[in-house]
């Protein structure tokens, strides 16, 4: 539904948009239907366009192989295919992901997870490749040395959504604030926390590349950002049974959090500054209904 949702910005940033599925043509048409679905879906019902791609899944033939009962292959079933037994296989899926292909149909990007429960959405995947999103739920906010933008990639969440918290940060005119490197001159590095969450996992944040400003007061060379930059701060929304049932009795997750930085001019440096970061994102319960039985 996310993708259907962002149709609009991906198409005016030149991307098309097709979903493969191991389902029928009468499941999709019937899916498309009742979801309100309009880019096309494509049934590869031989699983033959998922074998050329690589991604065609052979843990299920495993688990209903004679070695379903290996610990190595229970592990595996888990991981890849279901958390809930041999019962629950179907043949023929791919492993889940998202591949970016070029005019000349060439791969450029690709997006999967090693957990088949866990799914990049539409907005990270764009946040990733640096096509601008609308930001929702924006938080807002200027000191004397910068301003700043920060926003979740994504206003609702599920069990297993990997998504990021973006920060927009506009140095102001002569300002720079400290890029990582900077620590070992006893530099504040601009970052953004989160208060740990049983239901998230935080990645690294990841920063853009930096320049290096010579300080001449100090005749200090030091990495810095001094243009317009975005920070990306990754989540992943714990994907487990257990954390699935908790979330079904929530209607929102709150991120509670920190912008830091330092910032100095050409001739001062001011002292590190911290700014709270609050966002709410709603829950999302998925969609359960089970596209084939396969």
């Amino acid at each position: 539904m996310e993708l259907q949702d962002r149709l609009e910005e991906l198409s005016a940033s030149g991307i098309g948009v097709a979903a493969i599925s191991y389902d029928s043509p009468e499941v999709l048409a019937e899916f498309a239907q009742r979801r309100g679905i309009s880019f096309p879906l494509l049934a590869d019902d031989d699983s033959a366009v998922i074998s050329e791609f690589g991604i065609l899944n052979t843990v299920a033939t495993e688990g209903l192989g004679p070695n379903a009962d290996d610990p190595a292959v229970v592990a595996d079933v888990a991981k890849y295919v279901s958390m809930f037994g041999a019962s629950n296989l179907i043949v023929g899926t791919p492993y889940p992901g998202t591949f970016v292909l070029d005019a000349d149909g060439r791969v450029s990007a690709r997006f999967f997870e090693e957990f088949y429960r866990e799914r990049n959405t539409t907005s990270n995947v764009m946040l990733k490749m640096g096509i601008g999103v609308s930001p929702v739920a924006a938080i807002e906010g200027s000191t004397a040395q910068l301003k700043f933008t920060a926003y979740p990639s994504n206003s609702s969440i599920t069990a297993g959504s990997r998504f990021s918290v973006a920060v927009d940060v506009v140095p102001n005119e002569h300002m720079h604030v400290y890029a990582p490197g900077a620590e070992a001159l006893g530099y504040r590095v601009i970052g953004l926390t989160f208060e740990p969450d049983p239901l998230l996992r935080f990645e690294p944040v990841e920063f853009p590349e930096s320049e290096i400003y010579h300080f001449v007061p100090l005749d200090e060379f030091v990495p810095v950002y001094q243009q317009s930059f975005t920070l990306l701060q990754e989540i992943v929304v714990d994907a487990s049974e257990t954390a699935e049932g908790i979330m079904e009795q929530m209607d929102t997750l709150t991120l509670s959090g920190s912008f830091q930085f330092q910032a100095c001019d050409d001739a001062i440096c001011y002292l590190p500054t911290s700014l709270p970061v609050l966002l709410t994102l709603d829950i999302d319960n998925p969609d359960r209904q089970r596209a084939s039985a396969r």
